[in-house]
């Protein structure tokens, strides 16, 4: 079973940038969306697994879930299949939920070879009858964004927000 992973190298946590302070820019990737959905609707679809499970994943790809805990401390498992037949070992691990504003997860694959581990936050701003969806994934370095980017990541986000807005359709949102 292969694992969304990247070789490891050195994680230099609190990178500088030449003026001293703190740059996370160079180790984050931002996605947003805005969806013709209620924030409550567009939050319960990222939290629901009978949900998730018809929409979460880059286009061709399907999931198994095996646990979906949606708490602090709670722990959400899957198998991303690809189109390809390969299959990526997937584990979140919730750290701040506020319902219906904003998730907070570290995200990793398969330890068993070493895959790169990100933070992320997913936010969910009411605009009216819309909601504003912002999901940041932050790395440790600059360096495992790049192999994130490299690996497909701002596509597969991209290709996954348009499943969210097809299915947030059928829901009975209008459109993203």
């Amino acid at each position: 079973m292969r694992s969304t992973s990247y070789p490891k190298g050195p994680t230099p946590v609190n990178q500088r940038s030449p003026n001293g302070t703190r740059d996370e820019s160079q180790r984050e990737i931002v996605i947003s969306r805005v969806f013709d959905a209620p924030r409550a609707l567009v939050f319960q679809a990222w939290t629901d697994s009978k949900h998730v499970a018809q929409w979460w994943g880059p286009s061709g790809f399907s999931n198994t879930l095996s646990e979906m805990e949606v708490r602090p401390g709670g722990v959400w498992q899957f198998v991303m299949h690809g189109p390809d037949g390969a299959e990526y070992k997937n584990q979140i691990s919730y750290l701040e939920i506020v319902k219906p504003e904003r998730l907070v997860y570290a995200h990793s694959g398969d330890e068993a070879v070493g895959s790169t581990q990100f933070h992320v936050t997913v936010s969910f701003a009411e605009i009216g009858n819309q909601t504003r969806l912002t999901m940041r994934m932050l790395f440790d370095s600059a360096e495992e964004r790049d192999r994130a980017e490299a690996f497909g990541a701002v596509r597969g986000g991209n290709q996954t927000l348009d499943r969210l807005a097809g299915f947030l359709i059928d829901q009975g949102g209008v459109s993203a």
